[in-house]
């Protein structure tokens, strides 16, 4: 076993891991964080993707302590005070979801591409998040989300 830190939704945990654990497997069995979603465990669809110190990860791709002394945040993190993040309140507003597997990690990877590229076009949207698969919108309602968040519609 080895022992890890690390900041979680903006609180601290220290655990004992196996060395082989991913990280999405300490969220959601360790801590509880079931909104982090175990999709492929591949990295192909980014149902798991999360932020660890401020960047989109697939937590299927990172050991849980390869994350000792960072910061992780999830999609149970987001909101503050009872209020949505605007980005899973746009996408809750453009019925961005049917199935709703892929949402948690869509809203993480659209909040890192805003971050990244605040104007986006519809395409750099697009381009932004092929990494993450949606098998039931057929996308435009979660580019649409994320324009809102950006500032508007625009096409």
């Amino acid at each position: 076993m080895t022992r890890i830190s690390v900041q979680v939704d903006g609180v601290e945990y220290t655990d004992d891991v196996e060395p082989r654990t991913l990280l999405v497997h300490y969220l959601r069995e360790q801590l509880g964080k079931t909104g982090t979603v175990v999709g492929c465990d591949t990295s192909n669809c980014g149902a798991c993707t999360v932020h660890l110190d401020g960047s989109s990860v697939k937590s299927c791709t990172v050991l849980a302590v390869q994350a000792d002394g960072q910061a992780v945040d999830t999609v149970e993190g987001l909101a503050t005070d009872g209020e949505l993040h605007p980005m899973q309140q746009a996408f809750t507003d453009c019925h961005s979801l049917q199935c709703g597997y892929c949402t948690p990690g869509m809203i993480m990877a659209s909040i890192d591409l805003l971050k990244e590229n605040p104007d986006p076009t519809e395409e750099e949207i697009r381009l932004g998040l092929e990494g993450n698969l949606c098998r039931c919108t057929g996308y435009q309602n979660i580019v649409r989300a994320v324009q809102q968040v950006a500032g508007g519609e625009r096409s």
